[in-house]
């Protein structure tokens, strides 16, 4: 049965918009059928009065249950009056409970915002990066401030703690100030845990908030309007900017980013106005932020390593060396978006550039040489950290020969030889050429090697001694050319 309402709107749309009875059904969703019993109808008559329904005698009680508990399923109304003597099927009493049950209707109240009042951050998403042969999740760090829709987006190699803390100081040091609440989605890196109103937040986080005096409050599940604003930032940056957008590098996606802000997000019209842009509100709202702190919140990730037997240690998929009087001792790595320092007790005894590639060896020249005066023998086990030292460019070298299906160990075993026969100075420079060339093979250097040094040997005829000692103690000794004349005059007299 349809209502009164109902049949006159199928009427309606087709004798005046003269839409077809399917268009019809589908817009209205009710079946064909009832569209044309609609439509054959001169008068709007009641239909026959039905019996009486199994379901009668409990329609006060149905109705009763419902008003007090809204969200109670079928199921468990249907146990409850099963034991009140019901004995019809749990289909037809869920037909009853579809017209009884009070509709959820929600309605929003629009937010109205002071100026320097909130803040709305959250992550996104945007696929993988590659780095070497790694690959990186890319995130973005976004924060709005939600009147102004001033905003400060960073992209990072991962959501982690330091990352999100990252962004944050960034944003704050950018934007010119703090807004008084921060709306947070209820991500791990913020909030613990959460039993209904009872919210356990991250310790690092609270430092933050305290740190800067704002007020961290996680949205509450699935009230994703109470963080709207940041939403639709996201949305925008999705379809404005990173769409299409071609680029190398993180840093130089930052730069991009930051770039299309200043000319085109910021100079978008502002919401409540349209006379305004967003980049005149945010100006005026930055005298009503609260004012940055003397100092800058410590953003890099600390955490206690302990080196084992070689000189490297392993942090987030990469190997950093430090001094071989710091093996096997407890230490300190502090690490930021771009730097890895290594520290025993307050002592910094490594600094290195930070790497997201994966299984990279970062070395000190440093830290092998004073391996090497310690124990001569210790590079002698990894013939490719001594290439390494000697020959710059040799990882790009293996890696093309790689490529070509050479054994990288035979290549590596010829290059010690010849490190030892011509120096490193003349290895590295003849490598360096094979890979302007093209030509990635061992065979190839030697070719190099051979042809300078005949060049060199066409120019001077001197012996250079300090590239063989050895020879520098050889003694030719005076021989008489007589025996070899008598030999010659005995081979005419035969003649």
């Amino acid at each position: 049965m349809i209502s009164d309402s109902i049949k006159a709107e199928i009427r309606r749309l087709f004798f005046v918009e003269h839409w077809k009875v399917g268009t019809i059904a589908t817009h209205l969703s009710v079946h064909p059928g009832t569209v044309q019993l609609a439509l054959a109808t001169n008068t709007f008559r009641r239909g026959p009065v039905m019996g009486k329904l199994i379901t009668d005698p409990y329609i006060g009680f149905i109705q009763e249950t419902l008003n007090r508990y809204p969200a109670l399923t079928g199921t468990r109304l249907y146990e409850m009056i099963r034991e009140r003597g019901y004995r019809g099927s749990v289909i037809q009493l869920r037909r009853v409970i579809r017209d009884l049950r009070p509709a959820k209707r929600v309605a929003f109240l629009r937010l109205e915002m002071f100026p320097g009042e909130q803040g709305q951050m959250d992550w996104a998403h945007f696929g993988t990066i590659t780095v070497g042969r790694a690959k990186r999740k890319l995130s973005c760090f976004v924060l709005v401030l939600s009147y102004s829709r001033a905003m400060w987006l960073e992209f990072f190699h991962d959501q982690s703690l330091e990352s999100l803390i990252t962004g944050h100081v960034h944003a704050f040091e950018n934007l010119g100030g703090v807004p008084r609440v921060l709306i947070y989605d209820n991500m791990k890196s913020v909030v613990l845990e959460r039993v209904s109103d009872a919210i356990h937040f991250h310790p690092r986080i609270i430092e933050l908030a305290s740190h800067y005096h704002f007020a961290a409050r996680p949205a509450r599940p699935a009230r994703g309007n109470e963080k709207g604003r940041v939403e639709r930032v996201i949305h925008y940056i999705r379809h404005s900017f990173f769409a299409g957008r071609r680029f190398s590098t993180v840093a130089e996606l930052n730069q991009q980013a930051l770039r299309w802000r200043d000319e085109i997000a910021h100079q978008r019209p502002w919401p409540a106005d349209n006379s305004k842009t967003v980049l005149d509100v945010w100006q005026h709202e930055q005298s009503r932020l609260l004012p940055l702190p003397a100092h800058v919140f410590e953003t890099d990730q600390v955490k206690t390593v302990r080196s084992g037997k070689t000189i490297y240690i392993r942090f987030d998929c990469n190997d950093y060396s430090i001094p071989p009087t710091a093996v096997r001792k407890q230490l300190t790595l502090v690490a930021n978006i771009s730097t890895v320092r290594i520290l025993d007790g307050t002592n910094q005894i490594a600094r290195h550039p930070r790497s997201f590639d994966s299984g990279r060896c970062i070395s000190d020249p440093a830290h092998l040489d004073a391996l090497l005066s310690i124990k001569r023998k210790a590079l002698g086990s990894t013939a490719l950290q001594r290439l390494q030292h000697s020959i710059p460019n040799i990882s790009d070298f293996l890696q093309a020969a790689a490529d070509r299906g050479e054994s990288i160990t035979k290549m590596t075993r010829q290059l010690i030889h010849l490190l030892a026969e011509y120096g490193s100075t003349e290895v590295a420079a003849a490598v360096s050429e094979a890979l302007q060339k093209q030509t990635p093979r061992v065979s190839s250097v030697v070719y190099i090697l051979n042809s300078r040094h005949r060049s060199k040997r066409g120019k001077s005829s001197i012996v250079d001694l300090s590239r063989h000692p050895h020879l520098a103690d050889v003694s030719v000794p005076n021989v008489s050319l007589e025996a070899y004349d008598e030999l010659n005059r005995e081979d005419d007299e035969d003649e």
